[in-house]
């Protein structure tokens, strides 16, 4: 067995959150400078210059990309031969509360729903675990915006929709939130399992890379064409018109009931924050 320090944990936490508020990753900076010279309209051109811009700012000054530096989610994909002396839960929200003072990042979670007071630290962090074979201990961690996560939908469709019924589907909701995503984005979708499964293999689907390529077939020829769709709905950069609305959209799938068929629709904005490591 080998055991995790704890301590490590809350400091990689800390580490990554700030990390993903204000250093976009290379990969999606080239992303958004292929959008740039890609787009039609002028004003599009613009808005994804000074993203881009205030993107590299972010980086240099290390400030955060964006005020809303979200809700912390937290993955953790431990090891069967893995132990730790503690509360791992505790560890973590130890990070995010470090994370969002030494960073100066917006705490943005209220106690209750209904009384919205805040709790002024952001925690407690959302956080999803998968135990694994082996001794591996790796942290995902993804702030996630209000804005893009507001526009994001779970319906469960029934068999005979089919993949149709999906593509009319991711559509209507990228269409019903225009700019308030703040486009261009990334859509993760998430098809099959039940009512919970779908959503959480759509908010998986984000911590992909931006510029990989589903293994299923069947997945990766709906990436492309809902790619291929969304930018043809004329939203553009920031909700302005344009050709440029969509950055990738990543489709992860899991074996579901007979007479179910749940899909589950979270979008990202442009800026794609997530961070891993393992330890």
């Amino acid at each position: 067995m080998r055991t995790i320090d704890l301590n490590l944990v809350t400091e990689k936490v800390c580490e990554l959150f700030i990390s993903a508020c204000e250093d976009i990753p290379e990969n999606v900076l080239c992303v958004l400078k292929n959008a740039k010279e890609n787009e039609q309209s002028a004003l599009g051109k613009d808005v994804l210059d000074q993203i881009i811009k205030n993107d590299l700012l972010g980086r240099e000054k290390h400030l955060p990309i964006c005020q809303d530096t979200g809700v912390s989610v937290v993955f953790l994909t431990i090891g069967s031969e893995v132990t730790f002396k503690g509360d791992i839960y505790e560890a973590v929200n130890k990070g995010v509360r470090r994370a969002y003072t030494q960073g100066f990042l917006r705490k943005s979670i209220v106690k209750h729903p209904l009384d919205r007071v805040n709790t002024m630290d952001n925690t407690p962090a959302i956080v999803h675990v998968k135990i694994v074979p082996g001794d591996i201990f790796k942290i995902d961690v993804a702030p996630k915006g209000g804005g893009s996560e507001n526009m994001s939908l779970v319906k469960m469709l029934i068999p005979a929709d089919g993949e149709e019924g999906i593509k009319n589907l991711v559509l209507e909701t990228v269409k019903n939130g225009g700019g308030k995503p703040c486009p261009p984005i990334i859509v993760g979708v998430g098809v099959g399992g039940n009512f919970e499964k779908c959503a959480l293999l759509a908010k998986e689907a984000l911590l992909r890379d931006i510029d990989d390529v589903s293994d299923d077939p069947i997945c990766a020829k709906l990436e492309m064409e809902l790619k291929e769709s969304i930018n043809k709905l004329g939203i553009g950069p920031m909700g302005f018109g344009g050709t440029q609305t969509c950055l990738a959209v990543k489709v992860n799938a899991y074996p579901c009931h007979i007479a179910s068929l749940p899909v589950a629709i979270n979008i990202q904005c442009h800026s794609s924050r997530h961070k891993s490591c393992e330890l």
